[in-house]
């Protein structure tokens, strides 16, 4: 008799488009297709998405990163866009305005990955924060820049390696990954068997 295969832990992820143009139908949003789409592929565990396309507010923001945690009960939250130093730009401080803790490797790791591409990296602010028991990270705006960012490169980790670990941490449900996409990393002693 064969044992059955274990089945995966479900997720929900907020995805957060942030764009002033995209939100008010001036050019189709590339962010959210472009994160749903690599998360799928990166994810073994059926996902639950809660998209979102919002203007460049930080009211706004806060209150939908706030909605997706509290309410619709996310346990991880990806932004992408506004965190250059446009004065538009008050991602970060909308995630800041909501969060119990700050991640600051998370945003160093993504300036180190994008500077072996971009010289501008230096410009972006990205940021990450727990509220609850949910991780917000914010993300830079290209799909290109996104999936850098996330899968890392040859010489450079990417930060979703430490994502599921940091989700077992703070309480959430143990997320496994696609070795070929992205290869996650926890201590031997937390690694389910």
């Amino acid at each position: 008799m064969s044992t059955p295969i274990p089945m995966s832990d479900p997720v929900r992820i907020g995805i957060v488009s942030i764009s002033d143009r995209a939100s008010s139908g001036v050019y189709e949003d590339k962010g959210l297709p472009a994160l749903q789409e690599w998360l799928v592929s990166a994810l073994i565990n059926p996902i639950e998405f809660q998209p979102r396309l919002i203007p460049d507010e930080r009211e706004r923001i806060a209150a939908t990163l706030r909605e997706l945690v509290d309410v619709a009960r996310c346990d991880l939250v990806l932004t992408t866009g506004g965190t250059g130093p446009a004065i538009r730009d008050v991602t970060p401080e909308a995630t800041l305005d909501v969060a119990d803790r700050e991640m600051p490797g998370f945003g160093e790791q993504m300036r180190q990955i994008s500077l072996h591409f971009v010289p501008t990296a230096i410009l972006s602010r990205q940021v990450a924060v727990i509220r609850g028991k949910a991780l917000i990270i914010n993300l830079p705006g290209q799909p290109k820049a996104i999936a850098e960012t996330l899968s890392g490169h040859e010489k450079a980790s990417g930060i979703f390696a430490a994502v599921p670990y940091c989700i077992d941490l703070i309480g959430g449900p143990y997320l496994e990954t696609r070795g070929e996409v992205c290869k996650s990393f926890r201590p031997k002693n937390a690694i389910k068997k």
